[in-house]
């Protein structure tokens, strides 16, 4: 399997190779690289964004605070379909806690 990474501009790509059960990386050129190489195969995440209702009518963008587990996102789009904010919210505010493991947070600010 061959993968680029995305944790800094340099793009490595890193090849993993399964051994005996074990997979090696190569091709990476930090810290960072292996471990992102390593989520990406056992448990990839992303950050979800999407658009939350207001109680006037409104949407407003917002985001996961942190990557969810692709296993997670479709759960995770269907509690913020479910969301209503009120606002006024500010970029980073909290618009729902703890859903599979981040907050929902205001991408940003609206009066």
């Amino acid at each position: 399997m061959e993968l680029t990474c995305v944790e800094c501009p340099m793009g490595c790509k890193i090849t993993v190779e399964e051994k005996g059960g074990n997979k090696e990386f190569f091709g990476y050129s930090c810290p960072r690289g292996k471990l992102y190489a390593e989520n990406e195969v056992v448990d990839p995440k992303r950050v979800v964004t999407s658009t939350v209702k207001t109680a006037s009518g409104e949407v407003i963008p917002v985001k996961t605070d942190k990557p969810v587990s692709k296993k997670d996102m479709y759960k995770v789009m269907q509690v913020i379909n479910s969301i209503t904010c009120t606002l006024p919210v500010k970029t980073g505010d909290i618009i729902k806690e703890n859903v599979y493991g981040a907050n929902i947070i205001s991408a940003k600010t609206v009066k």
